[in-house]
Formats: C-alpha cells, structure tokens, sequence
C-alpha cells in the first residue's frame, strides 16, 4: 500500500494562505457561501466571526473555504 509523505507544517500553512479568500472589514458579517457565489454550488448560509478569531483566518464548515481578514 502506497502512502503519501506529509508535508511540512510550513508548506501547508503557506499553500492555506495562498488559496484563502482575502475579507476586509467592509465585508463584515461574514457568511459562506458569498453573495456573488453561483447558485448551483450554495450550500446553506453560514456566518463565520472572523472579526473574533486571533489570527484573522476562518473556515467554512461545509465547502472548506478559507477566509483571511485582511485589515
């Protein structure tokens, strides 16, 4: 059986940054999906509190998206 290696804690820190969506307080309430989301990939409305979280960053608990506040 093939295993694949782990990646370094780094490297997946940085490809996490690289794909998040960046939010700015003008965005806030946060909710997923966003309102120019496409409506064949909705899932139900979530408002995630990035404002609270101590490193600015949230997950979408359905879809996986990351959200990064960036102001």
């Amino acid at each position: 059986m093939h295993q694949a290696a782990a990646q370094p804690a780094n490297t997946t820190a940085a490809h996490q940054s690289a794909n998040s969506i960046a939010v700015s307080r003008a965005d806030l309430p946060l909710c997923c999906p966003r309102p120019a989301d496409k409506l064949w990939n909705m899932h139900p409305r979530v408002y995630l509190p990035i404002e609270n979280s101590p490193d600015g960053t949230a997950v979408c608990p359905y879809c996986g998206a990351h959200y990064r506040l960036i102001d």
